[in-house]
């Protein structure tokens, strides 16, 4: 493996991540990227080691950190949900967030967008996104992946809930709007994984993307077929945060046999590669880190329920290893893709395709979160505004922190007539207050 002292790059000298190799590339490239976004379901930034994680051990992320790009302050939203439709359609939730578990068809994502610009695409994992909880209109709809831009999938939770059927041992799995046989040897993560390599392998002469919205790491946490305890079929159920280290390694080993698959084709050089988690892990789960302890904060605003990881692989233009230390949020992925296809588009977000290409990158200056999670009263009372940017966090009554000296947000800076931070305390407020509130 080859490695490289990182390159560390700030919102004022992003300049000097340009490498020289990658001078006076552009996107209008001849031979368009292959593209693959992993997304990990409930898995907060604290887990990889390559964020200075004690309790995991990620060697196969850690190595894209390592050759690729580490972005240190990835902004998602805290449930799962209103993270993936704001991802697959570069929109903050109060333009179409309407309900938990649903997407609304007419929405235009990033797989409807990438297929209109010559790409083979296919989704994998997780979909979740028909409105089964809310008996919406169209929620047995098998057609729906199709109608939001996906050539092929592979997915648990098109059109029934997990009641009748979980993710992992004997998975209820829908593929190309066939049901799968159910098969009480079968590990859900395996099956979707080899249907994305069968679906890398069938397209590596062309421009495809990839959409692997995980199933790992949420609960239930349960054996995998790594675990001792998978050998006694019986055991398979059996939950217990202590299989959570598990789930992380079988995560990991994933995307390793992905990134595999990419070299043994000779596809890698040109494959953007990017792996991130759609929002903060799970409250049962306590994780050790170089810099203290983590207790998930899934559901809920603070740090630990927003603040994700994202490494980032694509050889062809990033030849040196680099630190991003500004922010991205997931709005930002859509008109990414959007500028490596050469389309254009109209978003929330902001294209961080220069930091990709080592050309000159206009940094986002502040995430903006929206979060009314609409899944019950209980988690209703989390929802709620902020504006953050590389250090300091302003919500939508006024509560100030530092997440320098301060990530677990339990220490509000007060408001002091003498203080230096006032201009931005101020002016972050203003900027907030321009963006319309949650409706009753």
């Amino acid at each position: 493996m080859k490695l490289h002292l990182p390159v560390v790059c700030t919102l004022l000298l992003i300049g000097s991540c340009n490498s020289s190799n990658r001078e006076n590339r552009d996107a209008s490239g001849t031979q368009p990227p292959h593209i693959i976004l992993i997304m990990a379901d409930d898995m907060g930034f604290e887990c990889l080691s390559a964020y200075g994680s004690l309790s995991y051990h990620t060697p196969r992320l850690d190595r894209i950190a390592e050759e690729g790009i580490l972005a240190t302050r990835c902004i998602s939203n805290p449930l799962c949900t209103p993270s993936r439709v704001k991802i697959m359609t570069g929109l903050h939730n109060y333009r179409n967030y309407e309900h938990f578990g649903y997407l609304n068809p007419d929405e235009y994502t990033f797989g409807n967008l990438l297929k209109e610009a010559g790409y083979q695409t296919c989704i994998v994992g997780k979909w979740q996104l028909n409105g089964i909880y809310h008996s919406l209109p169209g929620n047995q709809d098998l057609d729906r992946p199709h109608v939001f831009g996906f050539d092929e999938y592979c997915l648990w939770q098109v059109h029934k809930g997990k009641k009748e059927g979980e993710r992992y041992a004997g998975p209820l799995i829908v593929q190309n709007g066939q049901e799968l046989d159910r098969d009480p040897d079968a590990y859900g993560p395996d099956v979707f994984l080899r249907y994305a390599l069968s679906f890398i392998e069938r397209n590596q002469d062309q421009p495809f993307f990839l959409y692997y919205p995980m199933v790992l790491v949420h609960s239930p946490f349960v054996p995998t077929p790594d675990s001792k305890a998978w050998e006694n079929p019986e055991r398979r159920y059996e939950k217990d945060t202590a299989y959570f280290r598990d789930m992380v390694a079988y995560t990991d080993k994933i995307v390793g046999q992905l990134a595999d698959k990419l070299e043994r084709l000779g596809i890698a050089e040109n494959t953007l590669l990017i792996f991130t988690g759609d929002n903060g892990t799970h409250k049962a789960i306590h994780t050790r880190t170089k810099t203290g302890t983590i207790q998930g904060g899934k559901g809920e605003t603070i740090d630990a329920g927003v603040h994700v990881p994202l490494v980032m692989q694509w050889p062809a233009m990033i030849d040196e290893p680099i630190v991003y230390d500004g922010i991205i949020e997931f709005s930002d992925f859509f008109p990414t893709f959007a500028e490596i296809a050469g389309r254009e588009v109209t978003s929330d977000g902001k294209s961080f395709y220069g930091l990709l290409a080592g050309t000159k990158y206009d940094a986002r200056e502040y995430a903006f979160v929206h979060y009314d999670p609409r899944w019950g009263n209980r988690v209703n009372q989390f929802r709620n505004r902020f504006l953050q940017n590389r250090r300091y966090k302003l919500y939508h009554d006024s509560s100030f922190y530092d997440l320098e000296t301060d990530r677990l947000e339990q220490n509000p800076i007060p408001y002091d007539s003498l203080s230096q931070l006032n201009a931005l305390r101020d002016s972050m407020h203003a900027l907030l207050n321009e963006k319309p509130a949650w409706t009753e």
